[in-house]
């Protein structure tokens, strides 16, 4: 008898975050626990984000003087898991979690659950 063919494992499915590029967010845990930032880019594949200001690495590059680059220690920003930050309110000034209503043109938009602040405009 043959032995059984295992699956593969799957990859991170891909769904809206509660988190769009240009929010500002909170972190709530790690080495930049209560820090906020603004979302630079969404990675949905992964399930993370990248947060300006937040969770910097140091990254050795190598010169490249075709394109310009000089090699060395270079301090850049790594992602964060979605799950780690939280949608913050510039009105109420705190970390909120959204509720989603309808416009009266039929569109969705994301409210902030504490001063029903609309997120999209």
């Amino acid at each position: 008898m043959l032995p059984m063919k295992r699956s593969r494992k799957t990859k991170f499915e891909a769904f809206p975050f509660h988190v769009k590029t240009g929010d500002t967010v909170f972190v709530l845990s790690g080495k930049n626990k209560g820090q906020t930032g603004i979302v630079r880019k969404v990675f949905n594949e992964k399930g993370t984000v990248l947060v300006e200001g937040i969770n910097k690495i140091k990254k050795a590059t190598r010169p490249n003087p075709m394109a310009g680059v000089r090699g060395g220690i270079v301090e850049m920003e790594a992602p964060v898991a979605a799950a780690k930050v939280m949608l913050y309110c510039l009105q109420c000034n705190k970390p909120t979690r959204i509720q989603h209503e309808y416009l009266a043109d039929k569109r969705k938009t994301r409210v902030c659950k504490h001063c029903k602040a609309q997120f999209d405009a």
